[in-house]
């Protein structure tokens, strides 16, 4: 038997299934979202089935979480992504304290007890500045590949400041600084600097270690070291920082199977 999490975010569709005696992650598959989430999450669910080489017989419960999670009908149950995020991350990394989640359209801070349950958490969702898009918009503007972010960001001596905070009137910002001949790494670093500070502002007090860093942002190089820099902590990037939301869901599923 199978457990399936779906974490429909808003930039991307992930699933992850498990083995049902071992826990391992069996197949783990990710897809640009769409106007037909429902579609897409069907066609991507049944990909990863048979990446499993298994069927949807098999599969003994899904969880949904994300925006789009009660479109989907494949799903047994929904749980809010904090609750999934908690319990992917843990399960990957089970020191966790804190968890820093950053994605295309917004970014969570969790705090966990020893056990892992969340006994605290700050949400960015009002907002595209300090998320994924803010970096997507940054990129098109300047013509390269988010990868490359990271590399530009690390060839900067004086990081601009980027003193807006809406993604609207930063995007202008930008403008204006390339007309005044502000180099692209320097725009890059600050950039960073900034998402890196609307994160400070949501952890409101000292900060408890160890601090695990998920979500699409996460992959960006250079983001793990704005965060190091802005929280005068250490910070280790999640194992599978896509997907903790999808395995977090998995793991959930499993656990209500066994209550039922």
């Amino acid at each position: 038997m199978i457990y399936a999490g779906i974490d429909a975010g808003s930039r991307a569709l992930k699933i992850v299934l498990l083995d049902h005696e071992s826990r391992q992650i069996v197949a783990a598959g990710i897809e640009d979202q769409g106007v037909d989430q429902a579609g897409l999450a069907e066609e991507l669910f049944e990909r990863m089935l048979a990446t499993a080489c298994a069927a949807r017989e098999d599969v003994s419960r899904t969880v949904a979480t994300g925006y789009a999670r009660n479109a989907l009908a494949c799903a047994d149950d929904t749980i809010t992504e904090i609750s999934c995020h908690a319990a992917g991350v843990r399960h990957l990394h089970p020191e966790a304290r804190t968890i820093i989640e950053i994605g295309g359209q917004d970014s969570k801070l969790l705090r966990l007890n020893q056990d892992g349950s969340v006994y605290d958490f700050a949400m960015n969702d009002r907002c595209a500045a300090g998320t994924g898009r803010f970096l997507e918009v940054l990129a098109s503007r300047l013509n390269i590949a988010i990868d490359d972010l990271g590399r530009l960001a690390a060839e900067s001596t004086n990081p601009a400041t980027i003193s807006n905070i809406c993604i609207v009137f930063a995007e202008t910002e930008i403008i204006g600084l390339l007309a005044e001949g502000v180099p692209p790494a320097d725009i890059v670093h600050g950039i960073e600097q900034a998402i890196a500070s609307r994160v400070v502002t949501m952890v409101g007090r000292k900060i408890q270690p160890p601090v695990i860093f998920t979500g699409g942002v996460a992959m960006v190089p250079g983001m793990k070291a704005a965060l190091e820099e802005a929280l005068n902590t250490s910070v280790q990037v999640a194992c599978m920082p896509q997907y903790t939301g999808a395995l977090g869901a998995a793991l959930l599923a499993a656990r209500k199977a066994r209550t039922v």
